[in-house]
């Protein structure tokens, strides 16, 4: 089983960056695809981000592509979230996820989470 822990959210002005990191306990982490998900108050859990097992693929929201960069370090038992250029709409409490999905942007094929780290942008 494995345990995930999220840490590195905050408060941000609009257009600001912050680096989410996501810790996982286990020894079979480099097995499992790692996924990035966000909820704003009111709506759903969405889809930001994924990486498979080596880091060889990584696939991004629309609304992030381009400013929002995943990587992992397996070493580490790690997994990062790089947010450029934020924006007041990406202010959510971000999840990290891991399993072995059959859909990557699909959070119910997700079989582990984190508890959330709460990201604010201000305008």
């Amino acid at each position: 089983q494995v345990q995930l822990a999220e840490s590195g959210g905050g408060l941000v002005q609009a257009g600001g960056s912050l680096r989410l990191s996501c810790a996982a306990s286990g020894p079979i982490f480099s097995s499992y695809t790692m996924g990035w998900f966000r909820q704003a108050p009111g709506k759903e859990r969405e889809f930001v981000a994924t990486i498979t097992w080596s880091g060889g693929t990584t696939a991004y929201a629309d609304a992030v592509k381009g400013r929002f960069t995943t990587s992992r370090d397996n070493a580490k038992n790690t997994l990062y979230l790089q947010m450029n250029s934020l924006k007041p709409e990406d202010t959510a409490v971000y999840y990290c996820a891991a399993g072995r999905p059959w859909r990557l942007r699909i959070s119910s094929d997700y079989s582990y989470w984190g508890q959330g780290t709460q990201v604010t942008v201000s305008s």
